[in-house]
């Protein structure tokens, strides 16, 4: 309303308001998309990004470093600085979201670095439904 209580033109309270409504419609979460990848590499990737997706039009940025570093990072002689960049990664984002019906040992650290960094933990199945564990 660009009126107040007693019918003045009071534009600074109007703007302020409008300015809250659009930051809140464009703010997006960044999540940690935590996810198998060893094993069947492929498989697992086409999952991350399907779970990518659905982090994506739940409304966040989804965060999701087994995509990203295999195209650069050699699994079998730099997994340390993987897992080491990956929880750089993790402590920017709102929360870990888990997904799968097993946990890796390496999803294994993620989930207890984002515990004890206080990051809010959630789980989904492989259909991307929350599951309360």
């Amino acid at each position: 309303m660009k009126y107040n209580d007693e019918g003045y033109l009071d534009l600074t309270p109007y703007e302020a308001l409008k300015n809250v409504e659009a930051a809140q419609r464009r703010y997006r979460p960044l999540v940690y998309i935590c996810s198998p990848y060893a094993g069947d590499t492929e498989k697992h990737t086409a999952a991350a990004v399907r779970f990518c997706r659905f982090a994506f039009k739940a409304g966040c940025i989804p965060i999701a470093p087994h995509i990203y570093f295999p195209q650069f990072v050699d699994e079998a002689t730099e997994r340390g600085d993987a897992l080491f960049m990956g929880n750089v990664l993790l402590t920017k984002c709102m929360e870990l979201w888990v997904f799968g019906d097993e946990i890796s040992s390496g999803m294994e650290m993620e989930i207890a670095y984002a515990k004890r960094k206080g990051k809010p933990v959630r789980y989904f199945d492989t259909n991307c439904t929350e599951v309360f564990p």
